[in-house]
This record gives C-alpha cells, structure tokens and sequence, in this order.
C-alpha cells in the first residue's frame, strides 16, 4: 500500500475510534437498532460479516467498509 494511502486510512481509523463507539461484534444489531430509533442515534464502529452488510442494506441502514490497518503508533 502506497504511505500516502496507509496515512490516510491510519488518519480514518483514528478519528472512528475518537468520535464513535466500538460495537465489536454486536456492530449489525446495534445498527439496525439506532436506524429504528431503538437506541441513541451515534457514531459506531465494530465487525461484519458479508451476511450482515447484506442484511443491513435490505433494512435501509447506511454502512461502509473500511479498511482497518495499523495504528501509527504501532
């Protein structure tokens, strides 16, 4: 990966785990639970599986991947 691309990703990263909230696996639930307004509308981050971004567009849920890479201060 080319440094100006592994900087920027490594700038995302940082800035996702400062301002939202790491679901780890639990990422999907609490999606479709905050687009139903069943818990408090916020910034989350975590793991999902193909099957979860698939069922997550079907219940209309804005998602992204991203790719995860090292922190700059590894």
């Amino acid at each position: 990966m080319p440094d100006k691309v592994l900087i920027a990703f490594q700038k995302i990263r940082q800035a996702v785990e400062q301002n939202c909230e790491n679901m780890g696996d639990r990422f999907a639930e609490e999606a479709v639970r905050i687009h139903h307004g069943e818990a408090p509308e916020r910034g989350i981050y975590g793991n999902a599986t193909e099957r979860d971004h698939e069922m997550l567009r079907e219940e209309g849920v804005d998602v992204v991947a991203i790719p995860w890479v090292r922190r700059t201060d590894s």
